[in-house]
């Protein structure tokens, strides 16, 4: 009688579950499924997304087909506003705007329509690790140089508020006393790049994960060169090349590099989902975004596309958003107008 009960009660505990997933296979299947990239083709943000797609698909119930679609515009600030107020909560649009818009929220950037502690999230493919990079052609081949400079030096940056490049830009200028003028409003970092190459600016500030791979030419052959790092550990593939926070003066200025740089590593690269997005599709989507991340033949796709893979948590994800809606209303008031004035 005991054995039978017990036997029930297992049944009875699992019918949800697979009932939740019966009800996800049913959902997807025959679907479309869009990743709404807030960048320009053709730079990392675009780059991860893609070959995420290619392979997440095999991991949804359903194999539902996933694209890729690119809403520039505003540093991908027109995109999260996107997620949170018109795409449909179905689990069949997913966000990859840049981090940096969170801390914009606790800032009170002019624009942003969001609240992001009530987005769903599914997990980020990797930390960002801030880098500068500069061309030969513009004589800044070292933070030495760079700090000597007579002149500005020009910055390609996409819109204020946006973490990279134009955040890290404007705390390094502020922190280390870097001559920059920063030059904006480039849809992307593919974009700031082309200007790089064109002699239009210097170079620009943005994840190494991203310049090693959509500049691995101008990088291997030295016509682009990393002249400083910022977080809060050197990266393996670059032990050589300065640390910021170790170039700051006062604590002052380290603080600030910590807080508006390496705080929101985790957080840059995030894909979302809208708020209100079903339980049991929020689920099924982050098992197939964690399980992609784990697949052989994306990592293998990643390795020959030279995209570094380390994922980060939901929990982590969460942990450190909310974390930003606690800071210090002193520090919020000096990063405020650092960044937008």
């Amino acid at each position: 009688m005991l054995k039978t009960l017990s036997t029930l009660l297992t049944i009875a505990l699992l019918l949800p579950s697979s009932a939740s997933a019966a009800a996800a296979d049913d959902f997807f299947k025959g679907k479309t499924i869009r990743v709404v990239v807030g960048f320009s083709a053709g730079g990392g943000f675009d780059t991860y997304a893609r070959a995420i797609a290619r392979h997440m698909s095999r991991h949804i119930p359903g194999q539902p087909p996933i694209i890729v679609e690119n809403m520039t515009g505003a540093g991908s600030l027109i995109s999260a506003n996107h997620m949170f107020k018109v795409a449909k909560p179905d689990g069949l649009t997913i966000g990859h705007f840049i981090g940096g818009l969170f801390l914009g929220q606790v800032l009170g950037q002019p624009g942003v329509e969001f609240d992001g502690r009530k987005f769903e999230f599914i997990g980020a493919p990797i930390t960002d690790h801030v880098v500068c990079a500069l061309t030969k052609a513009s004589g800044i081949t070292s933070v030495e140089k760079w700090m000597a400079s007579k002149t500005p030096v020009k910055m390609g940056g996409i819109a204020p508020g946006t973490s990279t490049p134009d955040n890290a830009t404007r705390i390094l200028k502020a922190a280390l006393g870097l001559p920059i003028q920063l030059v904006t409003g480039y849809k992307g970092t593919a974009d700031v790049r082309l200007a790089a190459e064109s002699g239009e600016v210097a170079g620009g500030c943005w994840g190494w994960d991203s310049v090693k791979t959509t500049w691995r030419k101008a990088i291997e052959s030295g016509d682009a060169v990393v002249v400083l790092q910022a977080n809060r550990k050197n990266h393996p593939e670059l032990p050589q090349i300065p640390q910021a926070i170790k170039l700051a003066k006062t604590e002052d200025a380290r603080r600030i590099i910590d807080v508006g740089i390496h705080a929101d590593s985790d957080i840059v690269r995030t894909y979302t989902l809208p708020p209100g997005t079903p339980r049991d599709r929020v689920q099924t989507l982050r098992k197939a975004f964690d399980d992609t991340l784990k697949d052989a033949e994306f990592l293998a796709d990643a390795k020959k596309s030279n995209l570094s893979v380390v994922p980060v948590s939901v929990e982590e994800i969460e942990r450190d958003i909310n974390a930003l809606f606690k800071l210090d209303p002193g520090l919020v008031a000096k990063l405020k107008d650092l960044l937008y004035n």
